[in-house]
């Protein structure tokens, strides 16, 4: 299985298996702690420790922290709308974060304050039309249905993947209704094995560009704007 470990678009991007996460707690901070022990099913607390710890790997990557620095004193808090906040020592860290997981692995994505940043992984498996016809746009079922065979599994995930990108950018989620966002995908692949997408929220007719890649069980995508850097 691929380990991303890379820079693109000038963030910082990191996956962890679930393999990976410490038997122990000690990594985690005291509010992060409460958070857990208030999280009753097996899954979502497994699937909760793997967010955070990617999560710290890649703040730790971003900002050049040394990796024997106390992890616990790194937190990540979840914010009003829901989307994660990173602290050190309870002061904000000068990070912005995405976070995502599914099946065991997660994602997570670090850039400056002031970025619109939203990452999302998912597992490759079927989901067909079945998907479309409930989420997607017109043009992006007949997309779909047109796949050659090859394809048939990677393009309703990828095209799911990138709006969920496109939702944590807008910091609404499933909130949003998902027709909301139509996705154009590039299978040309670059030297850092990644390829372009665009995504476009209609309401606001606000567009997102984006990145995707793929390994053999899980599809990556993220998408990062910083009217700040140059």
């Amino acid at each position: 299985m691929t380990t991303i470990s890379s820079e693109i678009f000038g963030l910082t991007l990191r996956t962890q298996d679930i393999a990976d996460v410490p038997q122990n707690d000690d990594w985690l901070s005291v509010g992060e702690r409460e958070v857990l022990a208030g999280l009753r099913f097996v899954k979502r607390r497994n699937d909760w420790r793997l967010g955070r710890w990617t999560a710290k790997q890649a703040i730790q990557a971003f900002l050049r922290i040394t990796s024997d620095t106390d992890l616990s004193l790194l937190e990540i808090r979840a914010a009003a709308d829901g989307a994660p906040e990173a602290f050190i020592r309870k002061n904000p860290a000068g990070v912005m974060i995405s976070i995502s997981h599914a099946a065991g692995r997660s994602l997570c994505a670090a850039d400056a304050p002031g970025t619109v940043l939203g990452c999302d992984i998912e597992r490759l498996e079927p989901r067909g039309e079945l998907l479309a016809a409930d989420y997607f746009t017109p043009e992006e079922i007949e997309f779909v249905r047109e796949a050659v065979p090859e394809n048939k599994v990677l393009i309703p995930n990828l095209i799911w993947s990138a709006k969920e990108s496109v939702l944590k950018a807008l910091r609404e989620g499933l909130r949003l209704d998902t027709r909301d966002v139509s996705i154009q995908l590039d299978f040309t692949v670059q030297e850092n094995g990644w390829a372009d997408w665009t995504g476009r929220y209609r309401r606001i007719s606000r567009d997102f560009h984006g990145r995707w890649r793929a390994d053999a069980h899980f599809v990556y995508t993220v998408t990062c704007s910083n009217p700040n850097k140059s």
